[in-house]
C-alpha cells in the first residue's frame, strides 16, 4: 500500500480502518483481526501495522491487547482521528466509499421493491384462498390521520389491519413500522381481514382523533 502525498503507510492504514468503522463496516465492542492478518490484508509488515494501531490506540479510537486482537471503542473518536488526519486525497477516497454506499443502497432499495411486488402478485394470484387482503388506501385532504404515528392512533386495535408499506410520490417504503407519520398524498398498503378496507377506510376518514 503506497503512501500519498509523502504521507506514512500506517497513517494511510490507520485512516482507513477508522473511515470503516466510520461507515460502520466495522462495529464497535467488536474485535478486527490481529496484526498479521492485517499486515497480509494490506501488504505491509507486521510493524507498519503496529504503528498504524499505535496511531490509533492513542486517541481511543481502538485497544489492541497482546493475544486478544484489537477491540474498537468508539466510532465517534475515529470521527475525530479523521478529521484530525485528514487531506484531500483521503476525502477523494471518503467520497468514493459513499457513493459506494450509496450505490450498494440503491441495489438494495431495488430488491425490496422487486420481493415487495412480488408479494402483491402472490396475494393477487392467491386472493381466494387466503384469508387475508391487501388494499391501498389514500391518504387525501381531510382525513383526520394527517400528521399522526400509527402507535398513537393505536390503528391495529381499532382496524385489525397492519401498514405494510406506504407510497410517497415515486418512493416506496416497505414496513414502516409504529412511527410512520400519516401524510397527504401518501398511499398506504394494509393488509387484514374481514371488511378490512370499510374498517380502514371508515377510522382514518371518520373516526374522531383525539388531540
Amino acid at each position: 500500500m503506497k503512501g500519498h502525498h509523502g504521507g506514512a503507510v500506517y497513517k494511510n492504514i490507520a485512516l482507513d480502518i477508522a473511515n470503516k468503522i466510520l461507515i460502520g463496516e466495522l462495529k464497535t465492542d467488536e474485535k478486527i483481526s490481529g496484526r498479521s492478518t492485517l499486515a497480509s490484508m494490506y501488504n505491509v509488515s507486521p510493524e507498519t501495522i503496529r504503528r498504524a494501531i499505535a496511531l490509533l490506540e492513542d486517541m481511543r479510537v481502538v485497544s489492541s491487547t497482546k493475544g486478544s486482537g484489537i477491540e474498537i471503542l468508539s466510532v465517534s473518536a475515529a470521527e475525530r482521528f479523521i478529521e484530525k488526519n485528514k487531506d484531500n486525497e483521503y476525502l477523494s477516497t471518503v467520497k468514493e466509499n459513499i457513493f459506494r454506499l450509496i450505490d450498494k443502497k440503491k441495489e438494495l432499495d431495488t430488491e425490496i421493491q422487486l420481493n415487495f411486488e412480488k408479494i402483491l402478485d402472490f396475494i393477487d394470484r392467491f386472493r381466494n384462498i387466503t384469508p387475508f387482503t391487501l388494499i391501498e388506501v389514500e391518504i387525501n385532504e381531510g382525513c383526520k390521520v394527517i400528521g399522526k404515528k400509527i402507535n398513537e392512533l393505536r390503528f391495529w386495535q381499532a382496524t385489525g389491519a397492519t401498514v405494510v408499506a406506504y407510497r410517497r410520490k415515486d418512493d416506496i417504503m416497505i414496513s414502516p413500522g409504529p412511527n410512520y407519520i400519516f401524510r397527504e398524498g401518501d398511499t398506504i398498503v394494509v393488509i387484514g381481514n374481514n371488511n378490512v378496507y370499510d374498517k380502514v377506510y371508515n377510522f382514518i376518514y371518520n373516526t374522531y382523533i383525539e388531540e
